[in-house]
C-alpha cells in the first residue's frame, strides 16, 4: 500500500504488445545478453568483436571537415525547423549527385528519401510491402533487422541461401523455387553483413535478371558500399535499374564512421517508372508523413560533409581495413576449430565456421560465445543471430592491436577447450551455471524466428 491506496485487487485493462517480444531479435539485444556473462573479476579490458561500430578508436575517427560541417549547420540557425517530407532538398540533391557518380542514369533529388539511419529505411520498406498474403525474400545468413521488422508487420519471410563455397553468392535456383505470385521483393546486402563478401558485376546482373523474370523488385542494402577493399570492386545495384526496379538503402554511418548521426536514405532507381505505377512510391511518401525525420541540422550539413571530405580519409580507412583483414584471416587459420571460407572483401564483419567436433564441452555457437565472454572477456556474435547456427560473426573494424589481442584470446580459449584436453575435462567438467543456462535460453529464444535456426 502506498499513499493509502491498495492496488492488490485492482483490475487493469492494458497489456504490453507480446508481438514485440517475438520480433525483438537484434544484434544489440544478443550482445547485451552476452555482456551480462562477462567476469567482473577479469582485470583485462573487454574486447568487443561483435559490433560494427569502431567509433571508440582514434584510427576510425570521422573526417574533421564532416564534424565541422555539422557544427556550421547547427550554428547557422537555418536548420532548427521541421523538414519537408523526404528531407531537406539540398541534402537530397547532394546525395543524388554523390550516388550518381557510379550510375549510368543521373539521380534526381526527388529520387532520394532521407531516413533516421538505414534502420528506419528498413522499417519503411518492410511496412510498405506488408500487404495481406505478401512475402519477401531474405538472404540466409542475413541482417536480422529485416527479419524482426517483417515479423512485427506480419510480412511472410522466405529465405534463400548464400553459398559460402562460391564466395557467398546468391543461390538463384533457390530464389526461383521460393518465389510465387505474392512475392514482392528480394533483399540483397552488398557488401555483405554478415558475410564480408562483395558481389561481382556479373552476379548482380544475374540477380537483376532473375528478379525481372519473377516480377519482383530489388531492395539493395548498400550501407557498406564505401567499404570495399578486395579484388571485387563495389558495384551499386542501381546499375541494373533498366532491367529491374531498385530501391537502394544506405547511410553515412559506416563510410563516414558516424553511426550515431542517424542519417540514412532510400533511393529510387527506376527509369521505367514501375515503382510509381505500382504505388510503392506513394506508400513510401505516406509513411514518411507519419514518422520521424533525421535531425534537420544533420541533413543541412550533408552537402558540405560530402563536398569537404577528402578522398584521403576514405583511402586511409580502407587501408586500415585491409591490414585488419590480412591479420584476421591469418590468425583465424591458426585456430583449429574455426574456418574462414572466404577472405573478407568488404563491410566490417566476417562469418567463420565453428567446428564443434574439435571442442569438448561446447554444444553450439551460443555456448561458445557465452563461455568466451566469461573466460576471455571477448564478445563475438553467435551465428544463429544472423541465420547460421554454429557459425560466428566477427568484427574486424577495431584497432589492430585490439584485434590481435582479441584473436589471441579466442585462440587460447579454443586450445583450452580442445578435444586433447579430454582428461582435464573429465576431472573438471565444463558446466553452464544456472544464470548462464538462462542467458543461453534467452539468446536462443530471441533468435527463434522462422527459418533462422537451422
Amino acid at each position: 500500500m502506498e499513499n493509502g491506496n491498495d492496488y492488490s485487487h485492482q483490475k487493469w485493462n492494458f497489456r504490453g504488445n507480446e508481438e514485440l517480444n517475438t520480433a525483438s531479435i537484434s544484434v544489440r539485444g544478443v550482445l547485451n545478453t552476452l555482456a551480462k556473462n562477462l567476469n567482473s573479476d577479469d582485470p583485462r579490458p573487454t574486447i568487443m568483436l561483435g559490433r560494427g561500430d569502431p567509433t571508440e578508436f582514434a584510427a576510425f575517427r570521422t573526417a574533421p571537415p564532416a564534424a565541422d560541417a555539422v557544427s556550421d549547420a547547427l550554428q547557422s540557425f537555418k536548420f532548427n525547423s521541421y523538414c519537408p517530407t523526404g528531407g531537406v532538398l539540398e541534402a537530397r540533391r547532394a546525395i543524388a549527385e554523390h550516388l550518381s557518380r557510379n550510375l549510368s542514369v543521373q539521380l534526381l533529388p526527388e529520387d532520394v528519401y532521407l531516413t533516421v539511419g538505414c534502420t528506419q529505411a528498413i522499417e519503411i520498406i518492410v511496412s510498405v510491402l506488408a500487404r495481406p498474403g505478401a512475402n519477401i525474400l531474405l538472404p540466409k545468413p542475413g541482417y536480422p533487422q529485416y527479419e524482426a521488422r517483417a515479423s512485427f508487420d506480419h510480412l511472410e519471410v522466405r529465405h534463400f541461401d548464400l553459398i559460402p563455397e562460391k564466395g557467398w553468392e546468391v543461390d538463384l535456383d533457390s530464389v526461383e523455387a521460393l518465389a510465387d505470385n505474392n512475392t514482392a521483393a528480394i533483399v540483397v546486402i552488398n557488401p555483405s553483413n554478415p558475410c564480408g563478401n562483395v558481389f561481382t558485376y556479373q552476379h548482380l546482373e544475374k540477380i537483376a535478371e532473375t528478379a525481372k523474370k519473377l516480377g519482383i523488385f530489388v531492395i539493395s542494402d548498400e550501407v557498406y558500399g564505401g567499404l570495399a577493399f578486395g579484388s571485387n570492386p563495389f558495384v551499386p545495384m542501381g546499375k541494373f535499374s533498366s532491367i529491374v526496379p531498385v530501391l537502394t538503402l544506405g547511410s553515412i554511418s559506416k563510410t563516414w564512421i558516424v553511426p550515431g548521426w542517424r542519417l540514412g536514405w532510400i533511393v529510387k532507381s527506376d527509369p521505367n517508372g514501375i515503382l510509381e505505377k505500382t504505388g510503392i512510391v506513394d506508400s513510401i511518401k505516406n509513411y514518411l508523413d507519419i514518422t520521424c525525420d533525421p535531425a534537420t541540422f544533420v541533413q543541412g550539413a550533408i552537402p558540405q560533409i560530402i563536398k569537404r571530405t577528402k578522398e584521403s580519409f576514405f583511402s586511409n580507412i580502407i587501408g586500415i581495413m585491409r591490414e585488419a583483414v590480412d591479420m584476421l584471416y591469418d590468425m583465424i587459420n591458426e585456430i583449429p576449430c574455426l574456418t574462414c571460407p572466404n577472405k573478407p572483401e568488404g563491410s566490417m564483419v566476417v562469418l567463420v565456421k565453428l567446428d564443434l567436433s574439435a571442442l569438448e564441452g561446447i554444444d553450439d555457437d551460443v555456448q561458445f560465445c557465452l563461455e568466451l565472454s566469461k573466460e576471455e572477456s571477448v564478445i563475438v556474435l553467435p551465428g544463429v543471430t544472423v541465420g547460421l547456427k554454429n557459425w560466428l560473426r566477427i568484427t574486424f573494424a577495431v584497432e589492430l592491436e585490439v584485434l590481435k589481442e582479441g584473436l589471441q584470446r579466442i585462440k587460447a580459449f579454443s586450445q583450452r577447450h580442445a578435444k586433447k584436453q579430454l582428461e582435464y575435462q573429465r576431472q573438471y567438467p565444463q558446466r553452464l551455471s544456472r544464470s548462464e543456462t538462462n542467458l543461453r535460453r534467452r539468446i536462443m529464444s530471441e533468435c527463434f524466428l522462422p527459418g533462422l535456426q537451422e
